[in-house]
């Protein structure tokens, strides 16, 4: 089995304990001299001792200083400092108060000076809560000497070095037992998150003792409160740190998805602003490029204006010198067309003469009726199409086309002969064959011939 552990609290109790039967013994006053004035040695004090005569303790807590000769000797007290003078055979002292400097005589006098400034106690007390915790109480008590009349018949301030040790060890005493007893009726949580009610019992108990003592509490404190087991601390204050690690992290996540939203927000505002300038940019280079492509355009069409302006004015003049050109070559073209097929058609018609002569011809001689009814039919139909085909312009433009050579072979007449053909109907085919007849008639009359060549 395991070694039980020791009991902590017990074990310092009771070195506490033994500690404050030490410190509450009085401790014998050392002999000492008093130094001169100035520091130098005291001559006197050697005398003095040489004849035998003890000198006057000096405390050490307080600044007293003792001059003059032997018998003679005058003691400066300070002025924050009660003293009490008294001599051998006297009731009642001769000096009493705060700051009273007198005349000392060692043969006869003694004297005792106490600091009379606040004095201040600290005190750790080690307690028990109601839940059966160790629990320590550190805290302060500051107390002043209010009656010294009183309190030096009732308080120990016999120590040389420290006249007020003991007081303080007292009232510490009190005022720890005060607390002790105030604690073990409250809970852990009580004494840590409220400390009045300590202050409170404390000062009560502290100033119904000080009262009969003639010293006044100034004021009590309580600094801190502390568990002793610190798996108890560490208990008591994970409920708070997992709620304040909860709020923490709570407040990160809040914090992070601020940030988060701010930075997004920052994000879309940069990019919203950039895609704007690009946008702007862009706006002005397609301005700028409209701009210079307008001008670009205006004088390219000035010049293409300019350009064909003057080409326009070119080809306005070719075109209407073409033009004329076209008008008159087609003229041309036409009148010769016509005049080729004017002759064309002569000439047709002066074959089918021919073969309706050789038809004719073929009739006469033909035997029998029914061939010369065919004969006939076909001479009619032959003599029908001719009639059909030829028209009064074609016969006119044969009768042009034919009228140089006929003028270039006749002979020059020796007398003029005018021949009227206006009464003939030139519409048809034997108005035009009666007025040719009559030419031909009338050419032979002038040259004598029967028949034409």
């Amino acid at each position: 089995m395991a070694k039980e552990a020791g009991n902590t609290y017990l074990e310092q109790v009771v070195a506490q304990q033994a500690m404050l039967e030490g410190d509450l013994r009085a401790r014998p006053a050392a002999p000492a001299m008093a130094p001169a004035p100035g520091g130098a040695p005291d001559a006197f004090a050697k005398r003095g001792r040489a004849l035998g005569v003890a000198p006057a303790p000096v405390p050490n807590a307080v600044d007293v200083r003792v001059s003059g000769f032997w018998r003679w000797k005058t003691v400066l007290v300070p002025p924050n400092a009660f003293v009490v003078h008294t001599r051998r055979g006297r009731a009642e002292p001769l000096h009493l108060g705060l700051g009273v400097s007198f005349r000392f005589n060692p043969a006869t006098d003694t004297f005792l000076v106490v600091p009379g400034a606040t004095q201040t106690i600290l005190i750790n007390a080690y307690c028990i809560c109601r839940e059966l915790q160790g629990v320590l109480v550190q805290g302060y008590v500051q107390w002043i000497i209010q009656d010294f009349g009183t309190a030096y018949r009732k308080l120990d301030f016999s120590d040389a070095d420290d006249p007020m040790r003991l007081v303080n060890l007292q009232l510490k005493e009190q005022a720890e037992a005060a607390i002790k007893d105030k604690v073990a009726t409250l809970g852990v949580h009580d004494v840590l998150s409220d400390k009045q009610p300590i202050i409170e019992e404390l000062t009560a108990r502290l100033r119904a003792v000080a009262d009969g003592l003639g010293v006044g509490i100034v004021t009590v404190q309580i600094k801190e409160a502390v568990v002793s087991s610190s798996r108890l601390w560490e208990n008591l204050q994970k409920p708070y740190r997992s709620e304040q690690a909860r709020i923490a992290r709570l407040a990160e996540l809040e914090a992070e998805e601020v940030i988060s939203e701010k930075e997004m927000t920052a994000a879309r505002l940069k990019e919203t602003r950039r895609i704007e300038h690009a946008r702007e940019l862009t706006e002005l280079k397609q301005t700028n490029d409209a701009r210079l492509f307008d001008v670009e355009s205006a004088e390219s069409a000035r010049r293409f204006d300019a350009e064909t302006g003057e080409s326009g004015r070119r080809f306005d003049t070719e075109a209407a010198e073409a033009s004329r050109r076209f008008d008159t070559e087609t003229a041309e073209k036409l009148r010769r067309h016509d005049v080729e097929l004017e002759t064309s058609r002569l000439a047709g018609e002066l074959e089918a003469q021919e073969q309706l002569a050789r038809i004719e011809l073929e009739v006469t001689k033909a035997r029998g009726a029914h061939d010369v009814t065919l004969l006939t039919l076909e001479r009619d139909r032959i003599r029908a199409e001719i009639a059909n085909e030829r028209s009064p312009a074609s016969l006119q433009a044969e009768l042009i086309r034919t009228l140089p050579e006929i003028v270039a072979k006749l002979p020059k007449p020796d007398e003029l002969r005018t021949v009227n053909l206006t009464g003939n109907d030139r519409t048809t085919l034997a108005g035009l064959a009666a007025e040719l007849g009559a030419v031909v008639h009338a050419i032979k009359d002038v040259t004598g011939d029967d028949a034409p060549r």
